[in-house]
């Protein structure tokens, strides 16, 4: 049994459509007969690009400079009123994603479940699968009540999978008068400069932990990130030490990786962090603890100091 409609709420950046919008239209292909999107501001933008994953419309919203989550909210909300809304949305866990959320539960008096890392569709209404206790188990919660069901899904919880669709129709979603809700207005974007590929959208990333020692000794992680063409990451320890900025964080409150190779330095293995990299294709572990959990899950075990097997490897690279 399927639903009849979903909504995806789509993220672009520069133009280009985020991953995470991507995979959620995969899955929604599967959960629904109809998809299709919501986007804050030109659809023409996207059309191409989400259609090609099964999006058969892009319903747009003119956000101007405003709050994004402010109007798009009130714009779903009034489509719903109107009996023109779908059976569930999908939004994935960003900030602006959580802030739609949250808006459009208020206006609509409808229930949010967040952290989902699966969905299924069980008589008429949506199941979805979160992780809790930091990821330690997962427990599957279904809605009740009438939709639309409104889900908050994790990065990398779906593959995005092509459909060779073609380009979709676009619509204008009509913004309603949003009173004093609307002196919030977006001033200026902090974009953090980056030289290689996107943490969460690397093949390879090397991530290191509390083993690494010192703030000064990162240095190793990401000279063997940039040797392999990869990105650098971190555990949550070394991110409240202070030593790499958030961004970096690999976990559950961080990032979720899904690289062809993932090398944890100097990282025991918390299950916060496995969270965030378990569904690694290959996993690398180096840690001189030899019973340290990272080992548990690891396809390739080293069992040594990474300040000795670093410097080894990245010799290595350099020789070839």
């Amino acid at each position: 049994m399927t639903l009849d409609t979903i909504w995806v709420y789509a993220e672009a950046t520069d133009g280009e459509v985020n991953s995470n919008t991507l995979e959620l239209l995969s899955k929604a292909r599967e959960l629904a007969d109809t998809v299709a999107c919501v986007y804050a501001g030109d659809a023409d933008d996207i059309v191409e690009a989400v259609g090609a994953y099964g999006a058969e419309t892009v319903y747009s919203v003119d956000v101007e400079e405003a709050l994004v989550g402010v109007p798009v909210a009130a714009a779903i909300a009034e489509a719903v009123e109107a009996g023109d809304g779908p059976d569930a949305i999908l939004l994935g866990t960003t900030y602006d994603g959580r802030d739609v959320a949250a808006r459009l539960s208020v206006k609509t008096d409808k229930t949010v479940i967040s952290n989902c890392v699966d969905l299924e569709v069980d008589d008429g209404s949506l199941v979805c699968t979160a992780a809790i206790f930091g990821g330690a188990t997962d427990i599957k919660t279904k809605f009740t009540g009438d939709g639309p069901f409104i889900a908050v899904v994790r990065p990398k919880s779906f593959p995005a999978e092509s459909s060779d669709g073609g380009e979709a129709d676009s619509e204008e979603l009509d913004v309603p008068d949003l009173g004093s809700s609307a002196g919030a207005v977006v001033t200026d974007r902090f974009v953090e400069e980056s030289d290689g590929p996107k943490l969460d959208e690397a093949g390879i990333v090397v991530a290191g932990g509390r083993g690494i020692g010192e703030a000064e000794k990162f240095s190793m992680v990401t000279d063997l990130a940039k040797a392999l063409g990869g990105a650098a990451g971190a555990s949550r320890a070394i991110v409240d030490a202070g030593w790499v900025p958030y961004s970096q964080q690999v976990g559950q409150t961080g990032k979720v990786v899904k690289p062809d190779v993932y090398i944890a330095c100097g990282i025991s293995g918390a299950t916060q962090h496995l969270v965030g990299m378990k569904g690694s294709k290959n996993i690398i572990a180096i840690n001189k603890d030899a019973e340290a959990p990272i080992f548990g899950i690891a396809d390739l075990g080293i069992i040594g100091d990474v300040h000795k097997v670093m410097p080894l490897l990245l010799e290595a690279l350099a020789s070839r």
